[in-house]
């Protein structure tokens, strides 16, 4: 990605897949990005369209209660970014920086696998100095403009 903001329009949830995969072009060397919206902003379902776009065949669900969920990735997605998973992780419930210590975050965050994380916000002080900032905000006409 460059250093200016780059922002792809989601139409409605028929166009998600397209957005997903304008994002999934500017990924580049970047492995860690950081989802910001309001609760019902569409990151998970976001999140998703990316995921299912770069071939993962799990079944993709919010990891609210999990925290993290972990995908596989495809052969000819794992050759595209020289990665093996996808970490999904959800914040929401977090209640202190210390639980996400104890899960060990650097070994997600450091691995080179791609990592989508929702709920930054509560985790913002260890979040990689690299990490990309992505900010998902739904407009009057329920579109959504995904900036990064």
């Amino acid at each position: 990605m460059r250093n200016e903001e780059m922002e792809i329009r989601i139409i409605d949830i028929e166009h998600i897949r397209e957005a997903a995969r304008e994002f999934i072009g500017h990924i580049g060397d970047h492995r860690v990005f950081a989802f910001y919206g309001k609760m019902g902003a569409g990151k998970t379902t976001f999140v998703k369209a990316i995921c299912e776009e770069l071939g993962v065949e799990d079944v993709i669900t919010s990891p609210t209660f999990a925290i993290i969920n972990e995908y596989g990735l495809e052969n000819v997605q794992r050759s595209t970014f020289n990665v093996q998973r996808i970490y999904h992780f959800d914040f929401y419930r977090i209640k202190k920086l210390e639980e996400v210590y104890d899960m060990g975050y650097e070994d997600y965050f450091y691995s080179g696998a791609l990592c989508f994380i929702e709920w930054p916000e509560l985790i913002e002080e260890i979040l990689p100095d690299d990490a990309v900032r992505v900010s998902i905000d739904e407009q009057e006409d329920g579109s959504r403009i995904v900036s990064f």
